[in-house]
This record gives C-alpha cells, sequence and structure tokens, in this order.
C-alpha cells in the first residue's frame, strides 16, 4: 500500500509515544514533491504497530512518500540530500523508540539507491474511487467518479494530512459517522472534529446532516489542506476550522469523533467526554488492537455506552453513546 504523502500528527504521535523529538530534529521540513534525477530508499522492518511513528519520521525528515507494507515501510529521499545526514538521523530515531518497541532489531534496516522516477504521476495511480460505508464515495480530483446512484461524493485532494479515506480508521468513523445519523433520527445537529486532518470526517458529517461543525488540528498544514477540501466539496461555509486547543471549546456537541491514537485519546479522555451533549455520541479511532477494551472500560465507566465497534486488520473504531 503506498501513502503519498502521509502524515499523522508529528507532534501527537512522537508525545504518545513517549520519544521526545531529538535537537537534530529542529531542521525538518514537510517535504514537497519534486522530481530528482534518483531516490536514496530506505527499508525498514517493524511490527505493525510502530509502522504510523516510522512513517512520521521519515515524512518530517524529507520523503515525500511511504510505501506500508504488512511489517515493512519504505521512505525515500531525494538524490543530492545529505545522505550521510540522513542515515545518521535514522538511526538515532531507531535506537530512540527502542523502548516503546523492543521489538526494533539492529538489522532491521536496509539502504540502496533507485534511479530516476516521476513520482509525481506515479503515485495518483494507488488512488481509486472507494465506496464507503452505505453512504459515501471518495475520489481523488483527478479521477471522473463513477455513478454514484444514492452516495454522497467526496472530493479528497491528498495532501499532507492524514484522511484520504485509504486508512481503516479514516473508514472506520465514517461508517461510525452513518450510523450516528441514525442514532440521531436525521436530525440536524452540530459536531465537533478533533484531530481533522485533510478534513474528510468533517465533510462526511456536513453531507450526512450537520448543520454546523467545529474542526480542530494543531497541525497548520493540515489545516490548509483541510481548507481547500472544504472548499472542493461546498462544506466551508458550515466547518469553523481553527488550531483551537480542545480545552478552548466550550458547549456541547450532539456527535464528537477524534480518529487520534489510544493514548492521545486517553490524554484528552475528560475534553472529549465533556463535550458530548446528553443522548449524543462519540467516536474513537486509531486505535490499536489490544487497547481498545482498556478505551472502552475507561469511557463506559465516564457514563458512555458502547454502541458499535468496527476492527479492520489491527485498527479498532468505537461508537459510544453518552446515557
Amino acid at each position: 500500500m503506498l501513502h503519498f504523502p502521509y502524515m499523522v500528527d508529528w507532534n501527537l504521535t512522537s508525545r504518545v509515544a513517549g520519544v521526545q523529538v531529538p535537537n537534530w530534529c529542529a531542521h525538518m521540513t514537510v517535504a514537497e514533491k519534486i522530481v530528482p534525477s534518483g531516490w536514496l530508499q530506505i527499508s525498514i522492518r517493524a511490527d505493525p504497530s510502530a509502522l504510523d511513528d516510522i512513517a512520521n519520521f521519515l515524512i518530517q525528515r524529507g520523503s515525500p512518500g511511504v510505501v506500508v507494507k504488512k511489517r515493512e515501510i519504505q521512505g525515500y529521499f531525494a538524490q543530492g540530500a545529505d545522505a550521510l545526514g540522513v542515515k545518521g538521523d535514522a538511526r538515532r530515531y531507531l535506537r530512540s523508540i527502542k523502548k516503546v518497541y523492543p521489538g526494533m532489531r539492529d538489522d532491521a534496516v536496509r539502504w540502496r539507491y533507485l534511479k530516476d522516477r516521476n513520482w509525481n504521476k506515479a503515485w495518483q495511480r494507488f488512488f481509486k474511487p472507494q465506496k464507503i460505508g452505505r453512504q459515501f464515495l471518495v475520489c481523488p480530483p483527478w479521477l471522473e467518479p463513477p455513478p454514484l446512484g444514492k452516495r454522497r461524493l467526496i472530493t479528497i485532494e491528498p495532501g499532507l494530512a492524514f484522511g484520504t479515506g485509504t486508512h481503516a480508521t479514516t473508514r472506520g468513523c465514517m461508517e461510525f459517522i452513518e450510523k450516528a445519523g441514525a442514532l440521531l433520527r436525521g436530525g440536524k445537529f452540530d459536531a465537533l472534529d478533533v484531530g481533522t486532518g485533510s478534513g474528510i470526517l468533517s465533510i462526511a458529517l456536513i453531507k450526512i446532516g450537520a448543520k454546523k461543525v467545529w474542526a480542530i488540528d494543531n497541525d497548520p498544514v493540515a489545516l490548509k489542506v483541510a481548507r481547500q477540501n472544504l472548499i472542493a466539496n461546498g462544506a466551508a461555509q458550515k466547518v469553523r476550522l481553527s488550531g483551537a486547543r480542545l480545552n478552548q471549546i466550550r458547549r456541547l456537541f450532539s456527535l464528537v469523533a477524534a480518529n487520534l491514537t489510544a493514548e492521545t485519546i486517553m490524554a484528552l479522555d475528560d475534553g472529549l467526554a465533556k463535550r458530548v451533549a446528553p443522548g449524543g455520541c462519540l467516536i474513537l479511532s486509531g486505535i490499536l488492537q489490544h487497547k481498545a477494551g482498556g478505551i472502552r472500560r475507561h469511557f463506559v465507566a465516564s457514563g458512555f455506552e458502547l454502541v458499535g465497534r468496527k476492527r479492520e486488520r489491527e485498527w479498532v473504531t468505537l461508537l459510544l453513546r453518552r446515557r
């Protein structure tokens, strides 16, 4: 599976993983799409639970995309880049996450040089129109969408932000947005999208009838991408997009969606719970399977009931309702 580009919020995942961003990361910037004369490829074998964190590192270090396999991830660096610096940074990063992912081995990394390839066009072939749930069809802007039938079209530019519909957590959230809309009896409602990324969940919420959505993210790149996608889908006027923190939002919502990580959800547990109105729904995703039970028990003890659970590969999405 190719993610190009692919990003989860580095600030969240580095803190969540218990690894402080070291000083040698200070120079990192998000890679622009470029076409150099060749590429330095890094291949890293790792447990599936570590792949998202490693993807973040590779993107932030300058790889314009990553290829994710079952237990391996590949990143690419432009020929002419500081090869010794890249290799040194990779060694230090992988050593720094061994306490969190003890299965990482010293021989898990391979390097090789690749000849020129026009990635600007090549990566587009990996994005196809996708049917999600019963109501949505997600399509990149360069493709003609197939006949919609009763589905609602969402056009997403896979820019430098998480959320194109290809990831299990995004799909789980969108399917539960459908179900939550039915639980709310199809009436007009307000919603909160925590960690909006590309804005895809906010767009889905508007498509199923939300009258207003508050969408927040602490990544300025994500906010820029989300704004473009909201405009492309005619949703910009109904979505309040900002870099506000969760604790700065005081009002209640009929539906709150948070596609984050298990650790971030637990760190924000009180804020998330307090934003859900009585009888309202809470969608939680980005949860690895072995952590889902603890999160479910925590929120059930906080006044919610579990009304839905979806698992795809190692990822779990939960739908809860405030009693």
